[in-house]
């Protein structure tokens, strides 16, 4: 063990080592780099520099901007298995990066990442004060009837939980939609082909709760023309990253009112590379496709965990 007499004081270190680069890892570089640090980054995957330098790349524009420390979460099975326990993962990251920051944490997501953080402060109730605001990118809060049809043959576990009338879904909105102390915000598209139905007061992904501030806003209601589907709602969709941003920026939730006419005008968030964009998607779009015909599917729903119903065995 290092004598803890010749370790250098904080102020005084100006370079970091990064053991893994994988999406957490490297979202930890480019937060370094961000921040004048000389980072060092180790692992072992053969084309491990390839993927850092090109999530540094995309990562960077948002980062010099918002001056904002983050990390992300990795789902297991590629967030394609049992939500109950991706739920879990969440819980882990707020409550680490609350006892790291030594404050309130945002937490943002998109589609089912959106909504899973609710189950982490349903079930969890001791993450409610660490958590400051929910931003939710077309979440499924409500499932979708897509589902439906999809699992006549059986599917992967999280299509089963998302599929609306789930047993799932009526655990996770049991009690309250939402909680006091935390500010929501539910961004999402009427031309969302995912998460349907997603229109009107009923939207599915709209929250409807009497604690907590919330805002439910399409993307229409910000620039009428705007005709983004799903996936454009968590990866490239101006709209939706500027209200975002206006969540992230403000005390409280999102206000449509303070985003700026000009947003209508500029499709692509920063970010994304005008250039690169069509093989960017295109690559993207392939890679959702092989998960999905590649993820284990099951003949029915996971069973709901016994803390939702505190039936849990204390023995």
């Amino acid at each position: 063990m290092s004598d803890p007499t010749t370790r250098p004081a904080p102020e005084d270190v100006r370079t970091v080592t990064c053991v893994g680069a994988g999406v957490i890892g490297g979202g930890w570089v480019a937060y370094f780099l961000a921040r004048g640090y000389r980072v060092v980054a180790w692992d072992p995957a053969e084309d491990a520099e390839t993927r850092l330098r090109h999530l540094v790349d995309q990562a960077w524009p948002a980062l010099t901007e918002l001056g904002r420390p983050f990390c992300t979460v990795t789902l297991p099975d590629n967030a394609m298995g049992d939500v109950q326990v991706a739920g879990e993962y969440v819980v882990y990251a707020i409550r680490t990066m609350h006892a790291r920051s030594n404050r309130r944490v945002d937490v943002i997501g998109h589609s089912q990442g959106g909504m899973v953080p609710r189950w982490a402060l349903r079930f969890w109730p001791g993450t409610r004060r660490m958590v400051d605001d929910v931003i939710g990118m077309s979440p499924s809060n409500h499932g979708t009837v897509d589902a439906v049809p999809a699992c006549t043959a059986g599917c992967a576990p999280a299509f089963w939980q998302q599929r609306t009338g789930s047993n799932f879904l009526g655990a996770l909105n049991s009690y309250e939609e939402t909680f006091p102390g935390i500010s929501y915000t539910s961004v999402y598209t009427r031309t969302d082909e995912v998460v349907v139905p997603n229109l009107g007061p009923a939207a599915s992904s709209a929250l409807h709760g009497s604690a907590g501030q919330i805002t439910n806003v399409a993307i229409q209601d910000v620039c009428p023309a705007d005709t983004s589907e799903h996936l454009a709602i968590g990866t490239y969709d101006n709209t939706a990253y500027a209200l975002a941003i206006d969540a992230l920026t403000h005390r409280g939730p999102a206000d449509p009112d303070r985003v700026a006419a000009s947003t209508c005008d500029h499709p692509l968030m920063p970010g994304v590379r005008p250039s690169s964009f069509a093989t960017d998607y295109a690559r993207e779009l392939a890679y959702i496709g092989k998960v999905i015909a590649t993820s284990p599917r099951v003949a029915r729903e996971p069973p709901l965990a016994c803390y939702t119903t505190a039936s849990c065995d204390s023995k």
